[in-house]
């Protein structure tokens, strides 16, 4: 074992990628989370003991947005990123040798509905609404401490691209039955990144130890709806696909118990400080990311 990572709330489809490549690497993975024979996070005693001479700290802790926004799921939603946000800076605060890293998830969906210019870290115009107002709460739970010895990352994250679950079960879905034309008006952005550079990301920001702060993970090359399903009939060999109508995503919606938000709002996000940093995207054209993940 050449170190130790805790990963909290790293059980979902993000987290168990990362789990398995970090042993891979030789880390020992350290899991907070909610199920069993992980650490609670009610024990706090258990959480400093494990947070002692980690080499990085990765929270990934928060309820999926994936539901109907009833007021029961927006308390969810919000208390599962921001509490367990402070828990973990407390714990932090109260270990003699912290960790000297903290990477905390954060979201692209911060910035406004943009069709006119990309969103960069120095010029993204924070948005409105519900999950707008959780991104913010949840970033500033985490900048709200002072930690001498541990530097702080929050991870802007567009939408993750990756074999084992997320996003691309329902988009092949669609496709596969005939679905997969254009969604809503078509010309809304679709920001996306490649799970493999969210690994890539992490990695790198541990090794430069001269970074911290806001970073936007999403690929240099977002495209609109109308690019990502002609790339995804093209690469599944389907040459038609019917459109989906917003009207019809609404009632959609209602019916699988999720929100319209997640397809309809235009996300142009670029990674502006990533870039100027250095790091090199493994993944940065869609097409390419889409065959790594459909054709192995």
């Amino acid at each position: 074992m050449i170190g130790k990572i805790v990963l909290a709330g790293g059980t979902g489809f993000i987290g168990t990628y990362l789990s398995d490549k970090f042993q891979q690497q030789g880390y020992g993975i350290i899991h907070i989370s909610r199920q069993p024979g992980h650490i609670s996070w009610q024990d706090h005693k258990r959480i400093v003991q494990a947070l002692e001479q980690a080499d990085m700290l990765i929270n990934l802790a928060g309820k999926s947005v994936d539901c109907r926004y009833t007021e029961k799921n927006r308390k969810a939603i919000m208390d599962s990123r921001t509490e367990t946000t402070q828990l973990l800076g407390a714990a932090l605060l109260a270990c003699k040798q912290p960790p000297p890293l903290w990477i905390n998830s954060s979201t692209a969906t911060i910035y406004r509905h943009a069709e006119d210019r990309p969103m960069t870290e120095a010029d993204g115009e924070i948005g409105a609404g519900f999950s707008v107002e959780v991104a913010k709460a949840w970033e500033q739970a985490f900048f709200s401490f002072k930690l001498p010895a541990t530097r702080q990352a929050a991870l802007r994250i567009s939408i993750v691209l990756g074999e084992q679950g997320g996003v691309m079960t329902p988009y092949k879905n669609l496709v596969r039955f005939g679905l997969g034309g254009v969604q809503g008006p078509g010309t809304q952005r679709f920001s996306w990144i490649h799970m493999e550079d969210i690994f890539g990301i992490i990695t790198f920001l541990q090794t430069r130890k001269d970074l911290s702060g806001v970073f936007n993970c999403a690929s240099p090359n977002p495209v609109t709806n109308r690019e990502l399903m002609d790339q995804l009939r093209q690469i599944m060999n389907r040459k038609l696909g019917l459109p989906s109508p917003k009207w019809l995503l609404e009632l959609g919606a209602v019916m699988i118990q999720t929100e319209t938000e997640l397809i309809l709002k235009s996300r142009w996000v670029i990674p502006k400080r990533l870039e100027q940093e250095g790091y090199e995207f493994k993944f940065p054209e869609l097409g390419q990311a889409l065959r790594h993940i459909l054709h192995r």
